[in-house]
């Protein structure tokens, strides 16, 4: 193999990562918030993000590793897994609620990365409620209940 070819694994997963970057920026930039916030907004997190992982992306553009080699056939399915819990986590969110959300996908997670159920579901629980705490009580974040919720009530 070639000097030239060796990174590509770092160049491509970079060049992913830019236009990851970019819909971040413009989902936050179409962003509305029918109240103001002080003083910076909800815009500039994600976009603060977007900035910092679009930098960080170029590194891997323009200055790859070493030895880019491409991750073997079981990690690669381990790494969509999390990505699909990781979009599963953002589409269920509003609906299910925060707590239930969170809880059924650090526990996922946890056991993607070996950990026995009891660990994964106490990982989960406790993971969700003292997150759930800390948003609301230390940040004053008001985190969403759920549409299942407000159907019972």
């Amino acid at each position: 193999m070639s000097d030239l070819n060796k990174p590509v694994a770092d160049r491509l997963l970079g060049i992913v990562l830019i236009g990851l970057a970019a819909f971040v920026a413009v989902q936050a930039i179409q962003l509305e918030v029918p109240f103001s916030y002080e003083p910076v907004g909800p815009r500039a997190f994600p976009l603060g993000l977007s900035i910092l992982l679009a930098g960080l992306a170029l590194v891997l553009v323009f200055k790859p590793g070493a030895d880019g080699h491409w991750p073997s056939r079981a990690l690669t399915i381990r790494l969509l897994l999390v990505l699909g819990l990781l979009l599963a986590y953002a589409m269920l969110f509003t609906r299910l609620g925060f707590v239930p959300t969170s809880l059924m996908v650090v526990a996922a997670l946890a056991r993607l990365f070996d950990a026995t159920w009891i660990k994964a579901l106490i990982t989960g629980v406790l993971m969700s409620a003292c997150s759930y705490v800390l948003f609301t009580e230390g940040l004053g974040i008001a985190l969403p209940t759920g549409t299942w919720l407000a159907a019972i009530t």
